[in-house]
């Protein structure tokens, strides 16, 4: 066998068995190992940055990383934007990016580029100069990275960069499958610590292995025993959430909010999280978001055995099991007014299937994941990097995860079309996603952040670049272009009429909630 066979085998026997392709001339062998290994799914998409959000959003369903196939320095870039929230989200990810053969490269083809530069903004491990007998081996070493939570946001995304000549190159076989990962174990010293200093003015904050429902019932524990407060932090990766799960806060986006919230607490307890910051400077606000005189204990990094530290710290207080507050299923009633972000997201909570994916960007659709923590048991897979345009392309990674669940994508009108080519991968392979778009004609967050600015009134030419209605875009006709049924819908009553039936059949379907 070739290079090229010898890696996708190697992957298949690994179980990493999908890969979210765009290929280009360069990967040719390796679509060719593809096809000539029924094991490895192949879905197409029309866009790189549908590759790589797919890939986020299957590889945080499942644990397990998926790969992309994408064409050269170019076709990384296209892709960043999502691997940037990726990394971000801490999920594994194995990017095969086809390459030159290493003797080519030095002629600078018009399709030469620094690759690994660009890779090193999204990837916690790289690998450009593998030979046909080495590249099995190297794909080994890449998913063992993946693997492997790092600290910070450098995340758990490992890139190949795979020169041609080591795909069409005669290889010697497949490698031997990466073993399991562990993840460092808290000393016990550090939760005695922390145990001293929780009380009833103290906050955990939680993010990456510390948002599972087994930290954070720990955490409840803590918090019936302590009075202490329970917070994730503003973008967490996934929750698991619903009804019978403990109540938790979520801190605020904007940075005043953040330390209003924070501003009684004395002692900070991050558990998988880093310290609050800004998402964006402003004019003076502290880049900290931490108050004057709290003291800040770290019980684990996020590289780190969060959930275990989290229950080791509940078991050592002889935190009671049970007692602690938990989200109850609310009745459902039809909002009535106007259709609005809220009369939307109340919809969504009654009408929502038990266990669906919601996957949210930005836009209105964050609104709903308040009301959905007292609607039925759900994942909600969340913008975690801040760059726009994931919404779409983690629903169809999430739905090819998890076939049998209803996905929902939850899209600001703005966001929708950085990767609106989702539509056609859904359609392509019949994947069971609501997709809603918010249609408010307008980048609202935009807006928002500019009369933050102590603008009392956007002048026309500011407003000019906040206002998508001129022309109008047709998102009905955009979806069913690509294959995706839809409808346009301005009430509350047409949208659960809508919703309900997009429940109610398989496949894709676009609603347009005009509010």
């Amino acid at each position: 066998m070739n290079g090229a066979e010898s890696l996708i085998r190697s992957l298949t026997n690994a179980g990493v068995n999908v890969c979210f392709a765009n290929p280009g001339t360069s990967e040719m062998h390796l679509v060719q190992a593809i096809d000539a290994v029924p094991e490895m799914r192949a879905v197409l998409a029309l866009f790189e940055g549908v590759c790589t959000g797919a890939a986020d959003g299957y590889g945080r369903m499942t644990g397990n990383p998926a790969t992309t196939l994408l064409h050269l320095g170019p076709g990384l870039g296209n892709g960043i934007a999502n691997l940037h929230n990726a990394r971000r989200a801490g999920t594994p990810i194995i990017n095969l990016i086809g390459n030159h053969a290493l003797y080519h490269v030095a002629y600078d083809a018009p399709l030469t580029s620094d690759i690994d530069t660009l890779a090193k903004n999204v990837s916690s491990w790289i690998k450009s100069d593998s030979t046909s007998d080495s590249l099995a081996a190297d794909g080994m070493d890449g998913l063992r990275a993946t693997k492997t939570a790092r600290p910070g946001s450098l995340g758990q995304i490992s890139t190949m960069i795979i020169p041609a000549d080591a795909c069409w190159g005669e290889a010697t076989g497949v490698a031997q499958p990466a073993g399991p990962s562990t993840r460092e174990t808290v000393a016990d010293e550090v939760v005695t610590r922390v145990a001293d200093k929780l009380d009833s003015n103290s906050l955990i904050l939680l993010n990456g292995d510390g948002l599972s429902i087994q930290a954070r019932v720990a955490a409840a524990r803590l918090a019936g025993l302590t009075g202490c407060r329970i917070a994730l932090t503003t973008f967490p990766g996934r929750v698991d959430g619903g009804p019978g799960t403990p109540v938790f806060e979520r801190l605020p986006y904007f940075p005043e909010q953040v330390l209003a919230s924070l501003a009684k607490v004395s002692t900070l307890v991050l558990a998988g999280a880093e310290l609050p910051v800004s998402f964006f400077a402003y004019p003076g606000m502290p880049s900290v978001l931490v108050p004057d005189g709290c003291e800040v204990l770290c019980l684990a990094r996020v590289e780190q055995d969060v959930t275990t530290a989290v229950c080791a710290l509940a078991d050592l207080m002889a935190a009671p099991l049970s007692g602690y507050p938990t989200y109850e299923r609310k009745a459902y009633v039809l909002p009535e007014g106007k259709l609005s972000v809220g009369s939307v997201a109340s919809i969504i909570a009654g009408c929502l299937p038990e266990n669906a994916i919601l996957c949210g960007d930005s836009g209105g659709g964050g609104a709903a994941f308040g009301p959905v923590q007292s609607s039925v048991p759900h994942s909600w897979l969340n913008l975690t990097g801040g760059s726009i345009g994931q919404g779409g392309p983690l629903a169809v990674g999430a739905a090819i995860a998890c076939p049998q669940v209803r996905v929902l994508a939850l899209l600001g009108d703005g966001a929708s079309m950085y990767t609106n080519q989702a539509f056609w991968t859904q359609a392509r392979e019949g994947l069971n996603v609501t997709t809603v778009i918010y249609n408010n004609s307008r980048y609202g967050i935009l807006e928002t952040e500019y009369l933050r600015l102590g603008v009392n009134e956007i002048g026309p030419r500011a407003q000019s670049l906040f206002n998508l209605g001129e022309p109008a875009i047709d998102f009905v006709a955009l979806a069913g272009s690509m294959g995706v049924p839809g409808k346009k819908v301005s009430s509350p009553a047409a949208f659960q009429e809508a919703i309900n039936l997009s429940f109610s059949q398989p496949g894709p379907m676009l609603i347009e909630a005009l509010v």
